[in-house]
């Protein structure tokens, strides 16, 4: 059946953690813009009610700390308070970067990155999920990143937990998508975010060497990242599961 506007998100309720800026805000900003509802999670109260007062009535926001594991239920709940809908969508995207070199690097840093991209991730999917199976109906989306397509360094704990991440998609779609549950993720390319800024900081040789091999020769925008994170969640993409899709500029092919 041809709906009038596949890629609307009308009667979608997003949790998006890590939303209060960045790739998540994008995402935020471009959701709200095709009819979803959106709950901000991130651990800045100010931060989130600077985004929420940018994106307007549809947004909310939970001020949350994705590594307390054993909270996560208790996320979903006020995310489902906040708006008295159910999450319909979930966006993991919360995250922390480490630029150093893996002999450098020590076991708790290598722990925290891991903790904050994948078990929170995880703890957060298994809360969601009881819901979105007993209405078999949902999306679940995650945050890669080229790190987990191919080898970059500087950032072995963060690409151990961007590849990661893209494991427990494929396997975790292979189990809920005959249910109603769809799981996908984005591998976003070098997007013009604080995190970019960090980690090319007095490192203008690695700018351009980032460019050139970029077909597109430029870096992308959170709403790049946005706008594939609206197909993705839409009905535009009913029949798409279990996939990374990467928003690039041609990164990931480029020579």
């Amino acid at each position: 059946m041809i709906t009038a506007n596949p890629f609307a998100l009308d009667g979608q309720t997003a949790l998006i953690t890590g939303g209060g800026t960045g790739l998540g805000l994008g995402m935020a900003h471009c959701m709200v813009a095709t009819g979803a509802r959106v709950i901000l999670v991130g651990r800045t109260e100010s931060t989130l009610q600077q985004a929420v007062r940018e994106l307007g009535p549809m947004a909310h926001a939970v001020a949350h700390d994705v590594t307390e594991l054993d909270r996560a239920a208790d996320l979903v709940s006020a995310a489902e308070r906040c708006t008295d809908t159910p999450v319909s969508i979930l966006v993991n995207n919360a995250g922390i970067h480490l630029k150093k070199l893996a002999v450098e690097t020590d076991p708790d840093a290598f722990e925290l990155v891991l903790k904050t991209h994948v078990l929170a991730a995880q703890a957060l999917t298994q809360a969601v999920l009881p819901g979105m199976l007993g209405r078999t109906h949902g999306h679940i989306l995650f945050t890669s990143s080229m790190a987990g397509l191919f080898g970059i360094p500087y950032v072995s704990a963060y690409a151990a937990a961007k590849t990661a991440l893209i494991g427990y998609m494929r396997s975790l779609a292979t189990e809920v998508s005959s249910q109603g549950v769809r799981v996908n993720a984005i591998a976003p390319g070098w997007i013009e975010t604080r995190i970019l800024k960090k980690a090319l900081e007095g490192d203008e040789a690695r700018a351009r060497k980032i460019l050139s091999r970029t077909p597109m020769a430029q870096f992308g925008t959170p709403e790049d990242i946005g706008w594939a994170a609206v197909y993705l969640s839409s009905p535009a993409a009913r029949f798409i599961t279990g996939v990374t899709l990467p928003v690039d500029g041609g990164a990931s092919m480029g020579f």
